[in-house]
């Protein structure tokens, strides 16, 4: 049986132009599927925040806006179905149970959210817990994870390895509202840490990818004790 990897991609790579990088990931994940069973997990992005914003005007609760994040997710994640046509499980599934039964299939399985509440990082840290994955890799928009947000400071240091007990203190004051959610949250640390789950978060690039899955050291490893 091919070993399982839970990918976590970035919502912003459905938001970008044209439908190339789609087809681009859908050619990558045919690819790594004739070793590897990937599990894709797709973000909100961009869409997800601008419907979020525009709700939450609309004085919508929190857990419809999570709901409405879904959804985007969702759409998201049939974009790449689309792109990747027969060798894809045919529409996201909308739960553990599904999840399950899709994986089962032996076809490449691409879903979005599932709960409200929780961040598709959780939600991609559950999945690889649930399947028993034998990696978890957190594509993002940077590099990797850093002592500050180095989008807003040039002199943040990307760590190499990061221990999870410090990356939970880094991540204390987190918001956790709809459409909030960055590198990771306290809920996929606790996943990972109680399943033991090997994870890495890297920049959503392929080639970065390619080279995490056949085990080089890209991003940032989690370290779990």
């Amino acid at each position: 049986m091919k070993k399982r990897i839970v990918i976590k991609l970035s919502g912003r790579i459905f938001g970008m132009d044209g439908s190339k990088i789609l087809k681009d990931y859908a050619a990558f994940l045919v690819k790594i599927s004739k070793n590897y069973q990937p599990v894709v997990v797709a973000g909100g992005g961009k869409i997800a925040r601008h419907y979020i914003a525009h709700a939450r005007s609309s004085g919508i609760d929190e857990s419809t806006l999570d709901e409405l994040g879904i959804d985007v997710s969702r759409l998201n994640a049939k974009l790449l179905i689309y792109a990747l046509g027969r060798r894809a499980y045919p529409h996201p599934p909308i739960n553990l149970n599904e999840i399950r039964h899709a994986v089962d299939s032996g076809l490449i399985v691409i879903t979005g959210g599932l709960h409200p509440g929780q961040s598709t990082n959780a939600t991609a840290a559950l999945i690889a817990e649930k399947i028993h994955a034998s990696n978890f890799f957190n594509a993002t928009d940077v590099n990797g994870i850093y002592d500050f947000d180095p989008n807003k400071n040039k002199k943040a240091k990307l760590f190499k390895r990061v221990e999870l007990k410090n990356l939970r203190k880094l991540l204390v004051h987190q918001d956790s509202i709809a459409g909030s959610y960055d590198l990771m949250d306290i809920v996929a640390l606790k996943i990972i840490e109680r399943s033991k789950i090997k994870t890495r978060v890297l920049k959503a690039d392929i080639k970065v990818l390619e080279k995490a899955i056949k085990g080089l050291p890209m991003g940032t490893e989690i370290v779990i004790p």
